[in-house]
């Protein structure tokens, strides 16, 4: 830690831990699914109205190289609640729905820190990280969950809206499940006699571009098979308005102690079933209307906290689990409807690249009391959310608890315009972000996917954008400074094996 950082992060600390100081906030961490740079009128898209997320923009601190560790939904959940890259353990890519915890129950995670300082905690929304600890009874008891990893309250879906099972878990158990329905999931032999989608098309509401074709739920098909529990399955189009209001009563219930709760949103994700209310809101078609339905929670969220007097004092984060995409499966007409709007803003790539568009997402925070209006160019990822909210709540941690994670909350405050130096982006391979440059290892494959349509950023030869001149990646200077290259490969690779971490301020 360097002398200057060190009396910042000093005076920021003598400021909330002693008796005398004001109270330590709530933390409200909203995590959109799929939220695209350029999705919002913050960060300059003029085609989708986000008026509520914009607030928290305009009222808060809104980040330029804010991050999410990487460019899909497990890994960078994953990172944001360990502090620890998700490419360091195996199992922690894309996961199915009837995954294993990938979290080991009695680590230190992000929730864990919170409770640690005498906060409630709770989740609603998308996991995606696995339950159980091997094969799911989904009409029993569903252990260890969020409630082994840090988390008092939980009501979550198990992976993702085009993945079966399609049901709430409250806690330990499928909300709503009757015990003569019994429900059954497979991801490898189909089970049950659900119709699907790949051989009853007819009964479709959503058809499947590439994939997505199994069990009908809802008039959708979805990725793997299920049977059973028909009176647990949720609706898709209500599930935005289901979330909503299980975190509307949390914060409710919590009105009176220090809380730190997780809003999951799905959307908008795949598929993109907006409400009744919501339909035509854009001209985008679905994928429009439900970042508008998004936005809409995010403004129930707000005025909760208005109405509970709870707004000075609630430190509000915003950001994306990875850049956008438009057909991920579904022929809803992202592709065919986009019109001018750009998803990713000027940012190259999106879900699943290497580029920036993959990772670079909205991110930004909002502390009335503490934090002053304004933009931040400091460089910013999710992973560092456990160091940086154990040091606002006056805890150390032990560089094994988190161990890529980096206290960043100075930046976080607005009272530096320094954060981390250099962080590593996981898409499908690594790259290296150093100050104002970008280093792409060099990797096979295709350099655009054959089912999204999405730049991936693979190349046989390094790729080096200076991201200052060129934030679109559309110079590669790889071969004007072989030397620059060199050395972020070294440091790349010195950060994999462990014994180089990036800029090391804990």
């Amino acid at each position: 830690m360097s002398p200057i950082r060190f009396v910042i992060h000093a005076a920021a600390i003598a400021c909330l831990v002693p008796a005398t100081a004001a109270p330590l906030p709530n933390i409200l961490l909203i995590y959109a699914d799929d939220l695209g740079y350029g999705d919002c009128g913050a960060y300059g898209g003029t085609h989708i109205p986000t008026p509520n997320i914009d607030r928290i923009a305009r009222e808060g601190l809104r980040f330029t190289n804010g991050y999410a560790a990487a460019a899909t939904c497990t890994p960078s959940r994953y990172a944001l609640f360990t502090g620890e890259y998700a490419w360091r353990q195996e199992g922690t890519g894309i996961l199915p729905g009837d995954a294993r915890l990938i979290i080991r129950p009695g680590r230190t995670t992000l929730p864990s820190i919170f409770q640690r300082a005498g906060y409630r905690t709770g989740i609603v929304g998308k996991w995606h990280l696995g339950l159980g600890s091997g094969k799911i009874d989904w009409n029993g008891e569903i252990r260890p969950g969020p409630l082994e990893v840090g988390f008092d309250e939980s009501f979550i879906m198990a992976a993702t809206g085009d993945r079966v099972p399609c049901v709430y878990v409250r806690g330990h158990r499928v909300e709503g499940q009757d015990p003569a329905d019994p429900i059954t999931v497979s991801y490898g032999k189909p089970v049950g006699n659900l119709p699907t989608g790949k051989g009853n098309p007819e009964l479709l509401r959503m058809r499947p571009s590439h994939g997505h074709d199994m069990s009908i739920v809802n008039g959708i098909s979805r990725i793997g098979t299920m049977d059973g529990g028909g009176g647990a399955m949720w609706k898709d189009e209500e599930m935005a308005d289901r979330f909503t209001q299980e975190a509307v009563g949390f914060l409710e219930r919590n009105a009176t102690k220090p809380f730190f709760l997780h809003v999951a949103l799905h959307d908008p994700h795949v598929p993109r079933v907006p409400h009744p209310r919501f339909v035509g809101r854009t001209k985008l078609g679905p994928r429009g209307d439900v970042i508008v339905q998004a936005d809409w929670c995010v403004g129930e969220l707000l005025a909760t906290l208005d109405r509970l007097s709870l707004t000075a004092n609630t430190l509000v984060l915003l950001s994306s689990d990875n850049g956008p995409v438009l057909d991920d499966g579904y022929a809803d007409g992202a592709v065919e409807k986009l019109g001018g709007h750009r998803p990713a803003g000027s940012l190259r790539g999106g879900k699943y690249s290497k580029f920036e568009g993959g990772t670079r997402v909205p991110f930004m925070v909002r502390w009335p009391a503490r934090i002053k209006p304004g933009v931040s160019d400091a460089i910013v990822s999710q992973v560092d959310f456990p160091a940086t909210f154990a040091a606002l709540t006056g805890q150390a941690l032990d560089p094994a608890e988190a161990p890529d994670s980096r206290d960043v909350l100075p930046a976080i405050l607005g009272e530096s315009p320094a954060g981390r130096q250099e962080v590593v982006l996981q898409g499908n391979g690594l790259a290296l972000r150093a100050g104002r440059w970008k280093y792409i290892m060099p990797a096979k494959g295709p350099k655009t996917s054959v089912s999204t349509g999405t730049e991936l950023g693979n190349d046989p030869g390094p790729q080096l954008y200076d991201l200052e001149s060129d934030s679109g990646e559309t110079r590669n200077l790889a071969e004007v400074h072989p030397g620059r290259v060199r050395e972020m490969q070294e440091r790349l690779d010195g950060i994999r094996r462990g014994d180089v971490h990036e800029g090391d301020d804990r």
